[in-house]
């Protein structure tokens, strides 16, 4: 061993590290099988030492519990996919400065805090999740009596009063083989957060049809969390029922998608607002498969203060499932503009919303009651083909108006 730092190449050696209160930096050589779960005191960084460094634990256990001011880089963490691989001491109170970077993990990344965490940030790069089942954690943000299932990568601070900052780039979760079983990419609680970056999202939540009470996000921004910008840089797909590809309960400025957005599951709908974002711009398609997977939703919710959109922009959006709507707004919204226009091939069905199954048509655009756009610019057409469904329905109002392609 040299000084502070402790080159590790034995479980035993790891242990002993982690528990030797003079470590400041452990390095993990080569790879380590039945690994317990290690608690990295304050102030400890633990790195891979070259490209093939990887913690493997033991079977039914959970990985790191990080204390504050910890640095985790350049290794591969595996733990079973239901247990966590990277947790929090939750009676922290001071976490400092939690940096993950250049991670592969199978497990989740659950970086909760305890009710007392009065201060931390989270500096996050270059982590991806192979695999990772959340479906059986019960804390659940809940929403009108809906709950959502947490996230392969969660940051959710629990200290109603306290204000944590994290700034979040490149996460990337779950593949097409191996989709996440539960959420996505989740922020949660009092949090300012710079940038949310993704790369690819892959999940399918495992939630039963027919459920009314429980959804899942790839990307879901929860209330209390106030994001600068979320950039989607990868493509989203989701699998499952219920499962939400884009989901904002909290505030986010500027909210920008440019790969494709795709669900194949009853209700997997492409974006759904019940929060606020001043700019969002989905600058490839939205496509859904599933009956009720309506592509873009702003909702009104009685008791809640509403939902609101400054401006919306999307390449397409094409639903195939009945119920389906392209878009259905239920606030007032700034400017809405589709650029390839709008395409509903399903009929009439039942659809989750606001908790509800409900009927609806898959009407191209649907503005409620309670529903205002103040501009709507579509540069292709608005199209639905399903026997009996108008394209355009509107209970609310549509201040100013122009459809190049017209209605069909």
């Amino acid at each position: 061993m040299n000084g502070d730092t402790r080159h590790v190449r034995t479980v035993a050696d790891l242990v002993t590290a982690a528990k030797d209160p003079t470590t400041e930096t452990i390095v993990v050589e080569g790879e380590l099988h039945q690994v317990p779960t290690l608690e990295i005191a304050a102030g400890v960084t633990l790195a891979g030492s070259e490209s093939g460094a990887a913690l493997l634990f033991a079977e039914g256990v959970d990985g790191l519990r990080l204390s504050g001011t910890n640095r985790v880089s350049g290794i591969s963490l595996t733990t079973d996919p239901t247990q966590r691989a990277i947790s929090l001491d939750p009676d922290a109170t001071d976490l400092g400065a939690i940096r993950l970077v250049d991670l592969n993990i199978t497990g989740q990344v659950a970086l909760i805090t305890g009710e007392d965490a009065s201060s931390g940030r989270f500096a996050i790069d270059r982590v991806h999740i192979a695999e990772a089942d959340t479906r059986h954690r019960k804390e659940r943000p809940e929403l009108a009596g809906v709950g959502v299932l947490q996230g392969a990568f969660t940051v959710w601070n629990r200290h109603s009063e306290a204000v944590l900052t994290a700034s979040i780039r490149h996460v990337s979760v779950g593949s097409e083989q191996t989709p996440i079983r539960g959420s996505g990419v989740f922020v949660a609680g009092p949090l300012e957060v710079d940038l949310l970056e993704t790369g690819d999202v892959f999940t399918d939540g495992g939630i039963p049809d027919g459920t009314a009470d429980t959804i899942s996000g790839g990307v879901f921004v929860i209330f209390g969390a106030h994001v600068e910008e979320v950039r989607n840089v990868g493509a989203v797909t989701t699998r499952g029922t219920n499962d939400m590809m884009l989901d904002n309960w909290g505030q986010v400025d500027a909210w920008t998608a440019e790969a494709p957005l795709t669900s194949y599951g009853r209700s997997g709908v492409g974006f759904v607002n019940f929060g606020t974002v001043g700019e969002l711009k989905v600058l490839a398609p939205i496509e859904t498969h599933g009956i009720g997977a309506r592509g873009f939703n702003v909702y009104h919710l009685e008791g809640h203060a509403g939902a609101s959109v400054g401006s919306a922009e999307f390449d397409s959006i094409t639903t195939h499932g009945d119920a389906a709507i392209g878009i259905q707004i239920g606030q007032p919204i700034g400017r809405l503009t589709i650029h390839k226009g709008i395409h509903t091939r399903g009929g009439t069905g039942e659809s989750l919303v606001k908790g509800v199954l409900t009927k609806l048509s898959a009407h191209a655009i649907s503005v409620q009651a309670s529903g205002v756009i103040e501009e709507l610019k579509v540069g292709g057409e608005l199209r639905s083909d399903g026997e009996g469904v108008v394209p355009l329905h509107v209970l609310g109002a549509i201040n100013r108006v122009h459809i190049a392609g017209g209605l069909r």
